[in-house]
């Protein structure tokens, strides 16, 4: 993949440190790259046909590319037999040429939480940790955003998104195929940043919102979503094992320490907008996912309840401000 644009737009954003040091950590991620399904996933991307694309909607529910008019039967054919390549696909829909990715998660139903409350993107550098195969990238894009910098260590994922860029390859967002453990420690100039269901995966949340400020110039908004539980106390649960079949779940809060953590980490104006319990509806098996989902994670008497035990994932959105 080419990431010159990217380079070039750090560069030219008061970022030309991160740009050289991402150059490096990007050359050597690859350069180590041994996951066993990569070369099928590089295979998939690769034997996509490449078409000129008239049209494209990143303002609907749906993520739209092309129509059924800008390609043959035959290579419509193709492009979803390639597409199916880099199953499960969990974050979306998609269309593509008129082949409807149908995801696992409708992540236009978060967004629709968020977009009227967030600070207006136009013209902002945002940076999205944890992005996925970068769904809300394209969303942000739709909003007029100058430049949308994904992360996210899930190859897979990164392939979806290849898939996707393949077709706009000029398009001002990218995915960098690391953690966030690779951030560097001196402060980025993002306007916002989003970090959306991470918090719970980090040993240190405030560490972790203290990474995230540091991303931040002054005056810039952090756009965070998490698993909560439900409580008007300053509490949160520990799972032991598991949680909803989830490995690495540190610690869910409750909404008042959500916001205690952010406080402790340095932010202001911070407020939940959201909170939202999540349904099988919007979190469920399709044709393309094909594994478990919300429905198999869930006490099968009592969907009020993981399959643990533990109280059934509801999910909050906090927004908070770097002075």
């Amino acid at each position: 993949m080419d990431f010159s644009k990217l380079y070039a737009t750090l560069n030219d954003n008061g970022m030309s440190d991160w740009s050289n040091l991402l150059e490096q950590q990007i050359s050597e991620f690859y350069s180590n790259l041994n996951h066993g399904d990569y070369p099928r996933w590089s295979s998939a991307v690769e034997g996509l046909p490449i078409l000129p694309v008239a049209s494209h909607d990143f303002s609907s529910d749906s993520v739209t590319i092309g129509s059924k008019s800008e390609c043959t039967p035959e290579q419509q054919k193709l492009i979803k037999e390639q597409l199916q390549e880099l199953m499960p696909w969990r974050k979306g829909p998609f269309d593509l040429f008129d082949i409807d990715i149908d995801t696992e998660w409708c992540s236009n139903w978060k967004w629709d939480r968020l977009k009227d409350h967030i600070k207006p993107l136009e013209n902002k550098m945002v940076l999205d940790i944890g992005c996925g195969n970068g769904y809300y990238g394209w969303r942000m894009l739709g909003e007029n955003a100058k430049y949308v910098v994904g992360m996210d260590p899930t190859i897979l994922f990164v392939m979806q998104f290849a898939a996707i860029k393949k077709y706009l390859p000029d398009a001002n967002t990218d995915i960098i195929p690391l953690g966030i453990q690779a951030l560097p420690a001196y402060p980025l100039n993002f306007d916002t940043v989003f970090s959306m269901g991470v918090i719970y995966h980090r040993r240190d949340p405030i560490e972790h919102l203290e990474q995230l400020r540091n991303c931040l110039k002054s005056g810039g908004e952090l756009v965070l979503e998490t698993l909560v539980i439900d409580s008007e106390q300053p509490e949160d649960l520990q799972p032991e094992g598991r949680y909803s079949k989830m490995i690495n779940v540190w610690s869910i809060p409750s909404c008042p320490l959500l916001i205690e953590w952010a406080k402790a980490a340095g932010f202001n104006n911070v407020r939940v907008i959201d909170v939202t319990k999540t349904t099988i509806e919007e979190q469920r098996k399709t044709a393309w996912t094909r594994f478990e989902s919300l429905i198999d994670f869930l006490d099968k008497d009592d969907h009020n309840k993981t399959i643990e035990g533990y109280p059934a994932p509801i999910r909050a959105i906090l927004l908070a401000e770097k002075t």
